[in-house]
């Protein structure tokens, strides 16, 4: 089972509701094509390091996902490329360290939300 890791940027022109479409639309290229999302994070918008299309901001969104083959990685970027909502992506193929430190970060993760809910409700 191959490990991945995929990062794309979504053009700020999109609200909201059009920025959650575009996310589940790269989910579902995902799923149908035989992958399974371990997890998925929506970084919000954030200024980019230099203009990319004359645009300054973009929507952030990370999926981590594993597959048996590397064809959908191919798929993917396909479908990346022609979306014209999609202004940059990066997909990698995690070994195993990479792994390793995607599980520990998303347990830190859980645990601060869960204390920051706990805290919350007190």
């Amino acid at each position: 089972m191959n490990h991945y890791e995929t990062v794309f940027i979504a053009t700020p022109v999109l609200s909201d509701i059009q920025a959650k479409e575009v996310l589940s639309k790269f989910r579902g290229v995902i799923t149908e094509n035989g992958g399974q999302i371990v997890n998925e994070e929506d970084w919000g918008l954030k200024k980019l390091a230099y203009p990319i299309q004359k645009k300054t901001t973009g929507f952030y969104f990370m999926i981590e996902f594993t597959s048996e083959s590397g064809a959908i990685v191919e798929k993917l970027e396909l479908q990346y490329r022609r979306d014209e909502r999609i202004i940059r992506f990066l997909t990698f193929k995690q070994d195993k360290y990479a792994v390793e430190y995607s599980e520990k970060r998303r347990n830190k993760n859980k645990s601060a939300a869960a204390a920051a809910q706990t805290s919350n409700q007190e």
